[in-house]
């Protein structure tokens, strides 16, 4: 039995990033590092800072990361990408060229013996009812047939600016705010009170690690994100662990063709 690794919050190609590009090559390369023992990978949102697929027309970049996926899925690894606020207008893209599984819902998944609820987090718990209306239009068929019509260009550097400017208007997300306030530990203990608890809850989009013991056999994770924390989790024989990957110089392969040398 191989390891199952979970990751969330890259927001490729997000406007605050320093070098959008470093970033995705150091995703790769930790993908790169785990595709020995990896049998399944599950991305848990925001994956992409923003997304958007016309009829004929797919945001630019991400070549790097998305052909990785698809090498993954080549070699017989199991690949999801579970949606979160950024990437809910995935159609058929990455499904088509990627291999991945996409989930729009969150839901009980059985791993490894082990049933793990598994959700982005965005909305969870949290009753801010702007956020919610907003929500509720981007989900909306009649949003996005809308959405469709205005110019990929135009369309691109709207979302673009309006993410950049959020986080730089102090939307950003605060450290850990205790077990009494945190929006998902919340939800999710109320979730235990109606259902049958799993042994573990994984979420993203709150950027922060968390490893905390609801119950006895319960436990809740929260993954960090790969703009601060290049952190993910990893299940192996039924045991979860966080863990935060570091840079090995080691990892770049280089081969020498024809006298060229090509890094990956």
């Amino acid at each position: 039995m191989g390891k199952i690794y979970f990751i969330s919050d890259l927001h490729l190609g997000a406007g605050t990033m320093d070098n959008p590009l470093d970033y995705e090559r150091r995703v790769v390369r930790f993908l790169d590092s785990i595709k020995e023992d990896c049998d399944e990978l599950w991305l848990l949102g925001d994956i992409i800072d923003y997304w958007f697929e016309y009829k004929y027309v797919v945001p630019k970049g991400f070549t790097r990361f998305l052909g990785k996926l698809g090498e993954l899925s080549d070699r017989g690894v199991k690949v999801h990408w579970l949606t979160g606020n950024h990437d809910i207008w995935i159609f058929g893209y990455i499904q088509q060229e990627t291999g991945a599984e996409v989930h729009t819902q969150g839901g009980v998944f059985e791993l490894q013996g082990k049933k793990v609820y598994m959700a982005h987090g965005d909305g969870l718990g949290d009753d801010n009812r702007g956020y919610k209306l907003m929500s509720g239009a981007f989900h909306s068929r009649i949003t996005q047939w809308m959405y469709k019509w205005i110019h990929p260009d135009w369309a691109s550097a709207f979302a673009h600016w309006w993410s950049k400017k959020s986080r730089l208007d102090g939307d950003h997300f605060p450290e850990y705010m205790g077990e009494k306030n945190e929006h998902l530990v919340l939800w999710a203990k109320e979730y235990m009170q109606q259902h049958d608890a799993p042994d573990f809850f994984l979420f993203g989009h709150r950027h922060i690690m968390l490893d905390l013991m609801l119950t006895r056999t319960t436990r809740l994770m929260i993954l960090g994100d790969w703009i601060q924390h290049f952190s993910y989790a990893v299940m192996e024989n039924g045991q979860m662990m966080l863990d935060q990957f570091e840079l090995d110089d080691s990892l770049y392969e280089t081969e020498q063709r024809d006298g060229v040398s090509i890094c990956f």
